[in-house]
């Protein structure tokens, strides 16, 4: 099993092949064949045949894979392509390899929270707090 820079969920840019010059999001890697679905880019016409009487059957258009050494990742931080560094850091005090961005060092393995995670937490914070406060009271 190979390790890459790429991984599921990280913007990249195609930098050769016909459809060179497009940005899309990784949607899945296979780390077996060395190749990666990305939304967007090497759209391939497929067949299907209803199975059953509620299907529709037709012609599916779908992303097909292209190779992990034809694309570049994209810093969140600059939004430059760029090739990846990997760095030893400190991880919740252990050292830990990171994707870094060469050229803003920022780290590109951070978790960023979805928006309804952070307004629950949010939440959850206040009501603590108000709960707290009567206690007190």
């Amino acid at each position: 099993m190979a390790n890459y820079s790429v991984k599921k969920g990280d913007n990249v840019v195609v930098i050769t092949g016909k459809d060179k010059g497009k940005v899309g999001k990784v949607l899945k890697v296979n780390t077996a064949s060395g190749r990666i679905y990305v939304e967007g880019v090497n759209l391939v016409h497929k067949s299907r045949k209803p199975r059953n009487a509620q299907e529709r059957g037709g012609i599916i258009e779908q992303e097909g894979t292209i190779d992990v050494s034809n694309v570049m990742h994209i810093c969140s931080g600059c939004g430059a392509a760029i090739r990846v560094k990997h760095e030893l850091r400190d991880v919740n005090g252990k050292q830990k390899s990171v994707r870094v961005c060469p050229k803003c060092g920022i780290a590109l393995d951070e978790k960023k929270q979805s928006a309804k995670k952070a307004a629950r937490k949010v939440a959850k914070k206040k009501t603590e707090k108000t709960k707290k406060e009567s206690k007190k009271d």
